[in-house]
């Protein structure tokens, strides 16, 4: 998987280990204790050829993209470099094509592929063009890949809402969920999880928000 070393890579890590998975992290920070770490920038198509080729298995059952930029802010769209626009994008989208197609070959037939799609694929918050368009397009990589890839494989996307290690929320915060509290990493990596042995499932976007997509909010 990439992206190991953050909040929702760690959980899917921990969560994989503890189902008996072999699980290496694709990231250039260090991985969770007794996940295998593999340096590497998944946005540079060298980078991820040689992670792959440090890796050294023969076949893979399972890819999870989950890096990418974690703040989705970048400023007024007037005011956005080709640059910034570029970091975010690449490191979201462009790191899942790179990893897709280099993690094909290796793929077992049976396997999955899961993208961390975002809630913010399908609504926003101001000045945060990158990220959702990122997101939007990881959601369209998806369902094209399960087409051009199935049935020998498949392939699926999560978008998580609210997730948080715990620290520092107030009621109000978990109180305006559906759910009735602020998703944790757990959530996510159940759904991964889940997504293993759902033979039948595949170019869809699962949705992991504790409801909150389907409230309406009016302001006061």
């Amino acid at each position: 998987m990439t992206g190991g070393a953050g909040l929702i890579g760690a959980g899917i890590c921990r969560t994989l280990r503890a189902h008996g998975w072999e699980v290496a992290s694709f990231d250039l920070e260090e991985a969770p204790e007794a996940t295998r770490s593999v340096r590497c920038d998944v946005t540079d198509e060298g980078s991820v050829a040689t992670a792959m080729a440090t890796l050294g298995w023969s076949g893979l059952d399972l890819l999870v993209n989950n890096a990418g930029r974690a703040d989705p802010v970048t400023g007024p769209i007037a005011e956005l470099t080709l640059a910034d626009w570029r970091r975010t994008t690449d490191s979201h989208l462009t790191a899942a094509f790179l990893m897709v197609r280099a993690a094909v070959p290796l793929l077992r037939p049976g396997g999955s592929i899961v993208n961390m799609a975002s809630t913010r694929a399908f609504m926003s918050e101001p000045e945060t063009e990158a990220y959702a368009a990122s997101k939007g397009g990881l959601v369209a990589l998806t369902h094209a890949l399960a087409v051009s890839l199935g049935p020998r494989l498949r392939v699926n996307a999560i978008a998580p809402g609210w997730i948080s290690d715990g620290d520092g929320l107030r009621d109000i915060d978990h109180a305006q969920h559906p759910a009735g509290r602020v998703g944790r990493p757990e959530d996510v990596a159940d759904t991964v999880l889940w997504l293993t042995d759902a033979g039948f499932v595949t170019g869809q976007v699962i949705v992991v928000d504790g409801g909150m997509m389907r409230k309406m909010i009016y302001a006061e």
